[in-house]
Parts: structure tokens; sequence; C-alpha cells
């Protein structure tokens, strides 16, 4: 079974916020869970460097476009990098292999009649590269970036947009789960049902972006460019085979919703219209929020996820943003809570076990952990974090899934309370009481880091090392009673070392 899954492409108008890691770190513990249970897997991400902004903000930074444009899309190549995104490609839409493959998806619709020339007169966002219709405005606004519009009239090429009408809703009608959660499902179906207008696929008054095969003088739509990426990186990510035969349509595209529209409606007509078939499943996912406010560039609020990397280490961000608000709502961040979570869970609740229980087999047993019975309760825990994380992760409940875990680790804290190793430790009487809880604290911790490895592949591996695991990560090692004997079991070094509490800026 393969296993495709994306970001959208990032646009390199800026560097990268915290709420492109959140995108990208969220496919990323998506696509490793899914090479845990054995599936093949891709994981493509990128960036969007083609459209009228580009050019502009360029010259704004006194800087020659190419060198504009590299420079930032290196900043969102060190990002995916430094968030420990596992991704199988990265891929730029100046690539010449891109646009190749642009060209002949736009010709292949030109060539049975979807798309005419035709002039545009209406709104058009410079900021978001989006046209818009009064009534999408928000008092005369864009919804997006509140700013006025631009009026732009110009020969465009047009796609037949409306006449997919229909056919998007039969998709929507036949598979209830191509977009998730439901109430985005029911906005997409909505948008089409409201009535569909054709769209410009074409600007004449740009030069920077893919050439239009047929008519040279013009220059493909940035957000058609964009989506294309989904389907061509397939074509090229790989020198020597062609990956679409084997991951497409098994897509699962990974969205923040203010470009619904572009993916639940325009992507799937698109092709349709090239006689493609349409993406497995769209999850499109709520806003990071700071004082309330969405973290944007316009917004002046933004987060460096890199710098909360240096101070915290990146499973602790990677970990915060999925604990913090149920994934597919907006939710609400905030560096103090970053911080409580850090020290309270990450370092007291897991770091805390993981310390204790390797000093008490050290102490106790000479680093020595002979296999012993799981009691009935603790055993099944374990049991149905195995059974249950893969069924809320195939629903992109990341948050849920994470919880379950936690409540895995909560017990076993619970468990190191309640059974008082150190008092059994001096009744030799009861030394086999003792082995066995020792058992247990270690057969539970081991099966948390490999249940947890997919949100902190760093801290899983610690976890293994620290209990003389092997590196073994298959998920079917998310069961009672798998832990290998050892007898090189040490006191752990701290899993989540203290830091100082952030302090207000100014």
């Amino acid at each position: 079974m393969s296993f495709y899954v994306t970001t959208p492409i990032y646009y390199v108008n800026s560097t990268p916020h915290i709420g492109h890691a959140y995108t990208t770190i969220a496919a990323d513990i998506v696509v490793r869970h899914r090479r845990q249970r054995g599936e093949e897997t891709f994981f493509l991400t990128g960036t969007d460097e083609h459209g009228s902004n580009i050019p502009r903000v360029a010259e704004e930074a006194g800087l020659e476009l190419r060198e504009f444009v590299d420079r930032n899309a290196a900043a969102f190549q060190e990002m995916t990098v430094r968030v420990n995104a596992s991704n199988d490609f990265f891929v730029r839409t100046t690539d010449p292999r891109h646009g190749a493959l642009v060209q002949e998806f736009l010709q292949r619709i030109y060539e049975r009649g979807d798309i005419y020339e035709g002039v545009y007169a209406g709104l058009y966002c410079t900021r978001c590269e989006a046209f818009y219709t009064e009534a999408e405005l928000v008092d005369g606004l864009c919804p997006q970036h509140g700013i006025p519009p631009d009026f732009v009239e110009e020969k465009n090429y047009f796609f037949r947009l409306s006449a997919y009408q229909e056919a998007l809703l039969r998709l929507y009608d036949e598979r209830r789960e191509i977009v998730l959660p439901s109430f985005r499902y029911n906005e997409a179906r909505s948008f089409i049902e409201r009535g569909l207008d054709d769209i410009s696929v074409s600007r004449a008054s740009q030069r920077w972006g893919v050439p239009i095969p047929w008519d040279t003088s013009q220059v493909v739509y940035v957000w058609v460019d964009a989506l294309i990426n989904y389907w061509s990186a397939l074509g090229f990510a790989r020198a020597d085979e062609d990956l679409r035969p084997r991951f497409w349509p098994e897509v699962r595209h990974f969205l923040a919703k203010d470009i619904l529209k572009f993916h639940c409606v325009i992507w799937p007509a698109l092709l349709l219209a090239a006689g493609l078939e349409v993406p497995r499943q769209l999850f499109v996912h709520g806003y990071l929020l700071l004082d309330e406010r969405k973290i944007s560039k316009s917004a002046g609020n933004v987060i460096d996820p890199l710098d909360l990397i240096d101070v915290y280490g990146v499973d602790p961000v990677r970990f915060y943003l999925f604990r913090v608000a149920t994934f597919g709502q907006d939710g609400s961040i905030s560096l103090q809570g970053l911080h409580e979570r850090y020290e309270r869970e990450l370092g007291n609740e897991l770091g805390n076990l993981l310390s204790r229980t390797t000093a008490m087999v050290a102490r106790y047993r000479d680093g020595r952990l002979r296999a012993a019975e799981v009691s009935g309760a603790l055993g099944a825990q374990i049991d149905r974090v195995g059974g249950e994380v893969p069924a809320r992760l195939d629903e992109f409940d990341l948050t849920g899934a994470l919880e379950l875990v936690w409540e895995l680790v909560r017990s076993l804290n619970r468990h190191v309370e309640q059974s008082a190793p150190w008092e059994l430790a001096k009744d030799e009487s009861r030394a086999a009481e003792l082995d066995r809880v020792l058992y247990e604290l270690g057969d539970g911790l081991r099966a948390v880091a490999v249940a947890v490895a997919s949100f902190v592949p760093d801290a899983s591996e610690r976890i293994l090392s620290a209990l003389g695991q092997p590196l073994e990560l298959g998920w079917e090692r998310v069961a009672a009673g798998r832990f290998v004997e050892t007898d090189a079991i040490e006191p752990a070094p701290p899993l989540f070392p203290r830091v100082d509490a952030p302090t207000p800026a100014g």
C-alpha cells in the first residue's frame, strides 16, 4: 500500500514562520507513522517561486530576482531540516522540469477545449495573488490580508471551471471523506453549490513564471502553476523513475484553511479536465494564533520556529504544536505555554519517568532487566495505544493520538508511586514483585518510545537506547511484553534538561 503526503509549497516572498513549520511537522508525523506500519511512502514539500509579488519584493529588498528567490528558498529548506522533517523531495517551481510538466498539464486541458481566451476585469489581491468577487471581500478588503484589492483588466486565458460544477458535486457526494474535517467538507461543497465562475489561468502583464505553451507572451497564473507541483514533482523526484504510477492519486494534501478554495475546488477540477484522478484526501487545518491573531508577516506577530528550536530543541517544539490545540481547529500558542509543557509534561512526566526507572534498575538490579509478566490493566492500556493510535492518525487526529500516548505515560507514573519500588527493594521476599514492577516500567516506556516516535523522533531513540533496546520502530512493537532482556541499563541523563523561562520582550 502506498501513502503520499504533501504540504503546500511555501511562497518565497518572505522567510519561514511557525505556521509553515506547523504544516510541515504535521505531514512528517503522519508519514513517519505510516512508515512504522510498513507502508511505502513519499513525502513532498517545497517552495512556490513565481508570481507578480516576487519581483516586487525582491526589488524592495535590493536584490536580484534569482538571488532573492534562492535565498528564501534556502531558508525554507533549512527550516525543513531543522524541524526534522523526513521529506523525500523538496520541489521548487523554478525548476525547469516542473515548468515543462506544467506546460504539458495545461496543454492537455487546452486541447480538450476547456481553456479559452477572454478578458479578465475584476479584483485582484497582489499580496495573496488571488482573484476575488465583491461578495468574497470583507468590508471591501481582501479577506486574508485586509488590504484593498486592485482592479485588473487584461486579456487572459480562462479555464472552464463552471463546466465542472456538477462533476465536483458528484465527487463530493460519492466521497464524503475527501475533505477533512467534515465542517471543511461542508464549506467546500457549499462553495461549489453556490455556482462556479471560470478562472484565469494566465497573466499577460508578468514575465516571471512558466510560459503558456501555445502563447509564450503570457505566463501561467501562479496558483495554477503551484497546484500542479503535487503531480509534477513525482515525475522527476527520482532521476531514473517516474513515481506517478506508484503514488498518484494516493495523495493526502495538508493545507491551511485560507487556501481551501484553490485546493478543494479548483485543483480537483483541473485534474478532471486533464484526465487525471483527483486526490485521495485533503486535510484542512486551522491557524495558529498568538494573542488571538493569526500568525503572519502582515500581522507583524511572527514567531521564528528556528529560534524556539535553538532554545528547547526540535522535539519539544514538535510536541507542543500538537499538544496545545486540536489539529484541524485554530489553536492559541504562547512562549509561556511552550515552556510550561516542556517542564511539566516532557521534563517531569516523561523525562523524570525515564530517569527514575533507569536509576532503579541500575541500583536494585545492577542494570539487568529480565522478562516478567505485565499486569492486565497496564498491558491492556499498552495494547490500546497500539490499536487506537493508528485509527486516530488515519483520521489526522494528531492531537487525539498524542493524548492516548500521554495517558499511558501518566499511568506509568502512577504505577511508580503506587508500587513504590524503593520500598519493595528493602524486602528480599518481595524480589519477584520488584522484578515485575521494574519490567513493567521498562516495557511501558519502550512502548511509549515507539508510539511517540513520529512526534519526537530524537527523544524516542534516546529512550530506547537508555533502556538497552533495539532501535526498531515497527508498529507491531507497540504491544505489551516486547521488552528485550538486557544487562546494560545505566542511570539515564536528563531527557529534557532544564531551560530558563522566556522573558517578556522589552
